[in-house]
């Protein structure tokens, strides 16, 4: 199956906000500050709402903040291994 790969660009957004702490984003979505560290770092993928939230604080569109890039799954027929 491929994989789905999720992006974020909420570190570059922080340093944009007047460099945004971690913690004033949490405080500003209602979550943790460790939340925010695994969501920039790609540890933790947030709900759908929270994801939301996170592009109002900012005022981007959804998509400037998430991107995704699938992965082909390297043993799926067809594909030649070395």
């Amino acid at each position: 199956m491929d994989k789905i790969v999720i992006n974020n660009n909420i570190r570059t957004l922080r340093f944009m906000a007047n460099e945004m702490t971690q913690q004033e984003l949490a405080d500003k979505t209602g979550v943790s500050r460790q939340t925010i560290v695994a969501i920039e770092n790609g540890k933790y993928f947030p709900t759908l709402e929270l994801a939301f939230r996170i592009a109002r604080v900012f005022k981007v569109p959804f998509e400037d903040i998430f991107t995704t890039e699938f992965q082909p799954d390297p043993k799926k027929p067809g594909k030649i291994e070395n």
